[in-house]
Formats: structure tokens, sequence, C-alpha cells
């Protein structure tokens, strides 16, 4: 086990905002407890709880036989059913056909008001069933700039607006600083829906998400991507390097069949657990702002 004595004192900061937007509100107990012997002793209680039943009946049963008796009928253990009787009522979708239906629902949208509708409307992704609200895109879709973020937060959840809180706080002093603003700017998220405890997406969840950020590429039709943070960068440009290792490198993506220039760097959370991390992105943000205004 990692002590907080071995934490450097952003990793320690990260962690406690991590466990903050979790709920988690008391990091520490009156008394020591041991989890794990809890955890150990509640299995073997539940273990036993579904045996007993199991040891009366056998017993019963044995004691049917010894006095000469058959087993009394509806006693026996009730054996599953096979075959398509013992399908359960929900089946969950496929990854495969889920993945196919959100390229079919975003390729059907002939503008962002449809694919808001569509999305709405999607049943594929489960992150859908634990979030309070679909996070869309906000902002000036004409601009011809559009901000990526990986997922929404808590704040963005339940506004159903991305960057809220104290992240839309940071951006808003980020895009301020080269003349820019959220109003001016197109602003999204890879995945429309917050993952319980604000956890990283899956792979199968980006994939079926993908379809959906792609097609607001192609029909915002943006001439400069700006992606923050670690997971955003890694889901376009296809890559298991760090955001560190693809900050302020210039890269062309093709979304949707539109082929758009992105540049990767650090996202609001980055800056506000560890504040060191604004000199890098204010080098990325001078770039991007050199590359727009040339």
């Amino acid at each position: 086990m990692i002590s907080a004595n071995d934490l450097s004192p952003s990793e320690l900061a990260a962690l406690l905002a991590f466990h903050a937007e979790a709920g988690v509100e008391w990091l520490l107990e009156d008394a020591p407890v041991d989890r794990l012997a809890e955890f150990e002793a509640l299995k073997a209680k539940r273990a036993d709880a579904r045996a007993a039943p199991q040891t009366r009946q056998r017993e019963a049963s044995e004691a049917q036989r010894g006095r000469g008796q058959p087993a009394t009928p509806g006693r026996a253990l009730a054996t599953p059913p096979s075959g398509p009787a013992s399908v359960p009522p929900t089946v969950a979708i496929p990854d495969e056909q889920a993945v196919s239906e959100a390229r079919f629902a975003a390729e059907s949208a002939r503008s962002l008001a449809e694919l808001r509708t569509a999305m709405e409307s999607f049943t594929g992704c489960n992150l859908k069933n634990s979030a309070r609200n679909l996070v869309f895109a906000d902002g000036n879709s004409a601009s011809g700039i559009m901000v990526i973020g990986p997922m929404p937060y808590a704040d963005d959840d339940r506004d159903a607006k991305p960057f809220s809180g104290k992240h839309g706080d940071m951006l808003e002093r980020m895009l301020s600083g080269i003349g820019l603003s959220r109003t001016e700017v197109l602003l999204s998220n890879v995945v429309p829906w917050r993952p319980p405890g604000n956890r990283v997406p899956s792979g199968r969840e980006a994939d079926i998400c993908r379809p959906f950020i792609e097609r607001q590429i192609a029909l915002a039709e943006p001439r400069h991507l700006l992606l923050l943070g670690n997971f955003t960068s890694r889901f376009f440009f296809g890559t298991n390097e760090t955001i560190h290792q693809t900050r302020g490198q210039w890269r062309e993506l093709s979304a949707g069949g539109h082929l758009v220039p992105a540049l990767a760097t650090l996202h609001p959370q980055d800056l506000i657990t560890a504040p060191v991390n604004k000199r890098f992105a204010w080098l990325d943000l001078l770039s991007f702002k050199a590359r727009i205004m040339g």
C-alpha cells in the first residue's frame, strides 16, 4: 500500500481531488479497520447462508431414504432450466451492435441539433444509465475553433453543459489568456455522459461514443482543434503516449471525412491539481494562438 508520505504534493493533491469528486467526505476512521478481513468474513457468511438450505434439504432426503421412504416431492433441488427459457428478460446490447447503431444514428444527423436528438434517443451506451444528463456541445459552432475534453465531470453532468464549475473557470482563464472566451468557441467532450465516480471511460465506451464526436467535428467543420488531457489525446492520436509527450505538437486529424489540424494540451484539472503545469499549458496556448491568427 502506498503511504501518503510517498506521494509528492501534486500527486497528493490530485488524489484528494479525485476522492472529493467521488463523494468521499472522511478519509480516516477512529480506529484501524482491516477491510480485507471484513470482506473475507462477509464472503464466508454469504456462502454459509447459501449452503444452509441445501444442507438441510440433503439431510432430510437422507433421513427419509434411511426410513425406506421416497424423498418428498417438490423438495429436490431445482435445476436451472436450459435453452431459451433461461435467458434473462433484459439482454445487454453487444458492443459491436452498439457501435453500429451509434454510427447509423450519427451519420443520419444533418445538423448539430439533429445529432443532439439522436444522442438523446440512443440507448447503446451503459454510461447513459448512470448519468443525470447528456452533455452535448456548447458554444459557437461557426467559430472554426473546437475545444474537446475527455468526458463530463460532476458539475457538467448537473448543468448539462461541458466545462462547468471549477473546470469551466480554469478553461475560461486559459482561453482569455489568448484573447478567446467560451462563447467564441465550440466546447465538447469525447464521451457525452459522465462515467460513475469520474472514472476514465473504458475502451469499449469510447468506441461506442466515437461516431458521435466525429460527427460533431464533421458538422461543425472547425479549422482548428484544441484537445485537452491525456485521454482525449490518446483517443484522437491513437497512441499510448502521455499528454506530456504529445502536448504542443500539431497533428492532422481526420474525423468523419473532415481533415483538421489539432493541438493537444493539458486539461484544466491538470492545472488545478498541479499548478506547475500552467507554464506548459501557456506555451501550448501561445502556439495555438499563433496558428489561428496566422
